[in-house]
């Protein structure tokens, strides 16, 4: 992301994990992990909409870590249809969240079901104190039901993931869905936009 990321890589549950680590200005306040789009179609940790939720999260004061799936840039292993996919998550954030500390979890597009499938998955006293979701994939993959304070946001012209089919997602799980307007898929000239409304929306106390 700049001259001061830390590439590292960890054990998985499919051989090594390529990870992207940033930390802010200061002492960090938490850690926020960030797991990214479908591999089969060139997603991987250095996706722009990704690096935007890190530097939200940089600018938040929180350690970001970035990671690519089994399979995708120097990561080892196969593409595993999803499934594997969680369990690369769960060895990031196992690795790299701080008993005690806070800590945040995000998706974009497929890495929103994984981050939310990941999060399911969790024991209750492990679980990210938010989970944001960035386009989820709610048409392809079957999303977990996510806590209420989850932070979901979409564009209203994506072309990928319908707005639909994350409301219709949404709509039983009484969860509200940021909407914004004029975008598409993968944020295309309103990068800045999605970083302000992370950064303003966890900001916020949740109810």
């Amino acid at each position: 992301m700049n001259s001061h990321t830390v590439r590292q890589t960890l054990a998985g549950p499919a051989g090594a994990i390529e990870c992207a680590l940033d930390a802010p200005a200061g002492e960090p306040v938490g850690v926020a992990v960030i797991c990214h789009p479908h591999p089969v179609h060139g997603g991987t940790m250095d996706n722009k909409v990704v690096i935007t939720l890190a530097r939200a999260f940089l600018q938040l004061g929180f350690r970001t870590v970035r990671f690519n799936f089994r399979g995708a840039g120097g990561s080892e292993g196969r593409w595993d249809e999803g499934r594997g996919e969680v369990d690369d998550a769960l060895a990031v954030i196992a690795a790299q969240r701080e008993p005690g500390g806070r800590f945040m979890l995000a998706g974009f597009s497929f890495g929103g079901y994984v981050a939310a499938e990941a999060m399911s998955r969790l024991p209750p006293d492990a679980r990210p104190q938010r989970l944001v979701l960035v386009g989820p994939s709610t048409q392809k993959q079957q999303v977990p039901p996510v806590p209420a304070n989850t932070l979901v946001i979409h564009g209203e012209t994506d072309d990928v993931v319908p707005l639909s089919a994350t409301l219709d997602w949404a709509r039983p799980l009484v969860l509200p869905v940021i909407v914004l307007p004029g975008v598409g898929h993968f944020f295309h000239g309103q990068l800045s936009l999605l970083k302000n409304v992370v950064v303003h929306q966890l900001r916020r106390p949740t109810i």
